[in-house]
């Protein structure tokens, strides 16, 4: 190999290498060895503390309770009943204790009834009524009752099944 190119290639490979070797240098500990710190145990030995538990301080969360409740028996009159547009379903209290749920949608034009009043649901399109009871229809020109929809009542808790 000619003579300046051997010189050229230290002249070049030099500086690489002292980069090389302080850059080494910089990733051992000052004073000690470059050997890893240990991982912690998998299993921490017993110290009479009990492990820690989750943020709802119980250890594991319990199950849910179901859907929450759509309402209160309390909010439901009796002889009456209440509509939840969003859930599109009117609940109604025949009797003390006794709820029922039907659909919103009337079965004559697909409209939305809007009144629960002197024991009927009442739609406002064409005047069909229906039973609080049992959603049967009490005046047409619906020709079909209000489907039913599943619904349970846990103490005060009314909730959609």
């Amino acid at each position: 190999m000619p003579e300046h190119l051997a010189s050229r290639r230290v002249l070049l490979t030099a500086p690489c290498a002292a980069a090389v070797a302080a850059g080494l240098g910089a990733c051992s500990t000052y004073g000690g060895s470059s050997a890893p710190e240990p991982a912690p145990p998998a299993n921490p030995p017993a110290t009479g503390q009990p492990p820690p538990s989750s943020p709802s301080g119980g250890g594991e969360a319990p199950p849910p309770a179901g859907p929450p409740p759509l309402a209160t028996l309390a909010s439901i009159p009796v002889g009456g009943g209440r509509i939840f547009g969003d859930q599109k379903v009117v609940v109604t209290q025949p009797e003390a204790g006794t709820v029922k749920a039907f659909s919103t949608t009337c079965t004559h034009a697909g409209c939305e009834v809007t009144a629960v009043a002197d024991g009927t649901i009442n739609c406002p399109c064409h005047g069909s009524k229906f039973a609080i009871a049992d959603g049967s229809v009490t005046d047409g020109p619906a020709p079909r009752p209000l489907p039913a929809v599943g619904v349970q009542v846990d103490g005060d808790a009314i909730r959609l099944t």
